[in-house]
């Protein structure tokens, strides 16, 4: 049973009220029967998902939703959980894994709107830019294929590989490097949450770290990164909902407050650029 509203209420109740649509105008778009707020659980990780979820609680509020952040630190629980209907939503994967992990699984689920870009970022304790990397360098990454194509693209655009031009640049893996001429060593066996500690501990010659990490543990990718991705990356964090639920009001006024000018703002003060809004000029 989905959780889409609060106490009793079942989640008929959230069909009834999209059917009514303007019938409730005048009690927020999540209201339910007799004004009762209408309850959304949204799992997310914890930066900088759940800290723009914070700032947009008071707004929603306002809209009659009263919403609920269950925090992950992983990438794999929070689509189990979504597709055993334990959160509603989630905020946490870019389209791309997404997308493999419905290919992969088999979940239903469906894209309810884009929200921010986290550009990845090449961390490195031994070295001060990807020019200085030796013959042989060991370069650490995520075992999430999905972040392999940002990745090596990134380091083809920086001149240290070349790509197969047939490959998707989005689907590439490691096996589609052509031309490797420094003779760098990938290993991508690690988890994701893992990789800031191996760039504390020193280990290999540059670590790839996914933005919402290295938040985490108070790196700034802007600043104590030596290469970062573009921000016009198609890697676009997305809240993601089991399929049908992308037309849920509730869902769509979530969707529409943190697209909105408020949460951009606040996106862009609060990371000055480490985080991207979608629609930031």
């Amino acid at each position: 049973m989905k959780k889409f509203v609060a106490g009793t209420f079942a989640a008929t109740s959230i069909l009834v009220l999209a059917a009514c649509g303007s019938d409730n105008a005048d009690e927020g778009i999540g209201s339910g029967e007799d004004g009762e707020p209408v309850e959304l659980t949204v799992g997310a990780s914890n930066v900088p998902h759940a800290e723009i979820l914070e700032k947009a609680q008071p707004i929603l509020e306002e809209e009659g939703i009263e919403l609920n952040i269950e925090t992950y630190q992983d990438y794999i629980l929070p689509n189990q959980d979504l597709e055993a209907g334990e959160i509603d939503a989630n905020y946490f994967q870019h389209v791309p894994y997404l997308e493999s992990q419905m290919a992969e699984l088999g979940y239903d689920f469906a894209n309810a709107g884009g929200v921010h870009i986290e550009p990845i970022g090449v961390y490195s304790q031994k070295h001060e830019s990807l020019e200085d990397l030796p013959e042989g360098a060991e370069i650490l990454m995520s075992n999430s294929v999905a972040d392999h194509g940002r990745i090596l693209t990134m380091l083809e655009k920086e001149g240290l590989i070349t790509l197969d031009p047939e490959v998707d640049k989005t689907k590439a893996e490691i096996s589609d490097i052509v031309e490797n001429p420094k003779n760098l060593q990938f290993e991508a066996d690690y988890e994701a949450a893992l990789l800031v500690q191996l760039y504390e501990n020193n280990e290999g010659d540059a670590v790839l770290i996914n933005s919402n990490y290295a938040i985490d543990a108070g790196l700034n990718p802007l600043e104590d990164s030596i290469a970062v991705e573009d921000s016009d990356s198609p890697y676009v964090n997305v809240i993601a909902v089991n399929s049908g639920d992308e037309e849920n009001e509730a869902i769509q006024k979530l969707v529409e407050v943190l697209t909105s000018q408020e949460i951009q703002d606040f996106i862009l003060e609060e990371w000055e650029g480490s985080v991207v809004p979608v629609d930031a000029e």
